[in-house]
């Protein structure tokens, strides 16, 4: 009987609330309509396809970005706006064409992001926990590295002639950026600091120094990782009295002093903060390195606006300066901590991430043309995170249901994990949310249960596609399939055989005109 007075208070309550919280106009289907014809026609142009070459590439991962994360941090945008939410559109909404990734590792139905990140640079699945290498590689076995090498597409572009960048807003060696460049059977081998004294002695490389040694002068590299460049216990410039920033490397090599030693008469720059960045010109700047904290960069709402560039500023420079190059560029960004805020079950911090991500997708869509650069947004896994709850339009996204549970009478967050560290009970009995502060930027949400950290999910990605051969993107896919369609849309790596054959096509029937004129002109005169 109380159960049932319970409920049904409580959805007194929720139609207490007033009437309907949605615009007037959407009471006419005529709104729905005009809406839905006007999505047609732009539909309709499509069946024109952007079949040109790109001259430009950009991926923009979000690491952890599932499509419960998509959709939640949409509402987010929305309500950042004073909207309601769900109608909002992000950048990444107005892509032309959407496919399914398949995330699964070699050797894990849930994966990891160092194997998926091998699929979607390097085109092949391979083993969890390992980078740049094939699914022959065992992690942390040094020995199955050699020969199991695979190239990423950031290196098929550097040969092609094309500058190339990476930007994150994690340590620039972290999972998704290495396998751009390293080839590595242990993700967590981020300098020799972190390193077996038997796989170092065995010649394998830790990846900070691959990063400066595998790929000869990557264009851009912006994020963060400073510690790993430096030697063990030497201060950080930032935060000198803090030994847990302190670098690690035991070779005593300092990798940042040999860069610009090497790169001193080839208009280098090495920046540590937002005010060094942002003071360059990018017209005069043909390398960067920017490593601005010791680990990983802090999350967008914790971030200092005086000394800590937002992933859109560095995109805004990583693009002036790459463009330069009449040959193009290929472009990584990852929003790397929409993947930490999840797995900490602090799901504000995630999506801010995710909204700041999809404002640098719009920055770059500015400063690019969807004739001749091809941008996808993809996600390299999922998490246990959902939303649900029956909430009525307009629930601020981070706010409870309208209902209580009806087994233990409590009331619950919209946003709740599959597990995780916010599994909390209180006198045997779950955590009454109503006593917290369940707005706040930390808060951890309710898991069903308790991890200390929170897992990844194992359901299909979405893949955001536009520009010259987006339509190949269509359907559901390999992991792997991702940049062997961005290589064939530019015409490298592999796929170079139809753009020398269609240039061919083209200059020959640019010749039929001449060609025939001059025989015309011999029969006359014979």
């Amino acid at each position: 009987m109380k159960v049932t007075i319970l409920l049904i208070c409580s959805c007194l309550a929720w139609e207490g609330l007033g009437k309907p919280q949605f615009p007037d106009q959407e009471k006419d289907p005529l709104f729905w309509n005009t809406w839905a014809q006007r999505t047609l026609k732009n539909a309709l142009t499509l069946q024109k396809l952007n079949q040109n070459t790109a001259k430009n590439l950009i991926l923009f991962l979000g690491d952890g970005m599932g499509i419960p994360t998509v959709t939640a941090a949409r509402i987010l945008k929305g309500q950042l706006s004073r909207q309601s939410g769900e109608e909002t559109q992000l950048e990444m909404d107005n892509f032309p064409y959407v496919a399914l990734s398949k995330t699964y590792n070699t050797n894990a139905q849930v994966a990891d992001s160092a194997g998926t990140a091998t699929a979607f640079l390097c085109g092949v699945k391979a083993n969890e926990g390992t980078v740049g290498v094939s699914a022959a590689a065992v992690r942390s076995q040094c020995n199955t590295t050699q020969g199991n090498e695979v190239t990423s597409i950031l290196r098929w572009a550097k040969e092609a002639g094309k500058s190339v960048g990476i930007v994150t807003t994690t340590r620039v060696n972290h999972a998704t950026p290495s396998a751009a460049y390293a080839h590595c059977v242990n993700r967590d081998w981020y300098s020799d600091g972190e390193m077996p004294a038997e796989a170092v002695e065995a010649g394998c490389k830790d990846i900070a120094r691959q990063l400066f040694e595998n790929i000869p002068n990557i264009d851009v590299i912006m994020g963060g990782g400073r510690k790993y460049m430096f030697p063990k216990n030497q201060s950080d410039v930032e935060y000198p009295g803090e030994k847990k920033h302190f670098g690690t490397r035991i070779d005593r090599r300092n990798l940042v002093e040999e860069w610009n030693n090497r790169m001193k008469n080839k208009n280098a720059n090495y920046v540590w903060n937002k005010k060094e960045l942002l003071s360059l010109n990018p017209n005069s700047v043909d390398y960067l390195l920017g490593l601005f904290e010791p680990g990983d960069l802090p999350y967008d709402l914790e971030r200092n606006n005086e000394t800590d560039p937002s992933l859109t500023e560095m995109v805004e420079v990583a693009i002036k300066i790459l463009k330069k190059n009449p040959s193009g560029f290929y472009l990584l960004v990852e929003g790397g901590r929409i993947d930490h805020g999840h797995h900490d079950g602090k799901a504000k911090q995630a999506l801010h991430e995710a909204v700041e991500m999809d404002r640098a997708i719009g920055h770059a869509g500015l400063m690019t043309s969807i004739y001749d650069t091809m941008t996808v947004v993809t996600a390299d896994h999922s998490h246990m995170f959902n939303f649900g709850g029956y909430t009525p339009r307009g629930n601020t996204i981070f706010g409870l249901a309208p209902i209580l549970s009806d087994v233990d009478q409590k009331p619950f967050t919209a946003i709740l994990y599959g597990n995780g560290p916010g599994f909390k009970v209180v006198n045997g009995l779950r955590e009454n949310v109503s006593t917290l502060d369940y707005e706040e930027n930390n808060y951890k949400a309710q898991s069903a249960v308790p991890l200390s950290m929170e897992t990844h999910g194992g359901e299909d990605v979405a893949v955001f596609a536009k520009g010259p051969m987006a339509h190949l993107l269509h359907g559901v896919h390999e992991q792997n399939y991702i940049p062997h369609v961005m290589a064939y849309a530019a015409c490298i790596g592999q796929n170079r055989d139809h753009c020398m054959s269609s240039s061919g096509a083209s200059s020959l029937s640019a010749a039929l005109p001449s060609l025939t004129a001059l025989l015309t002109l011999i029969r006359l005169l014979c």
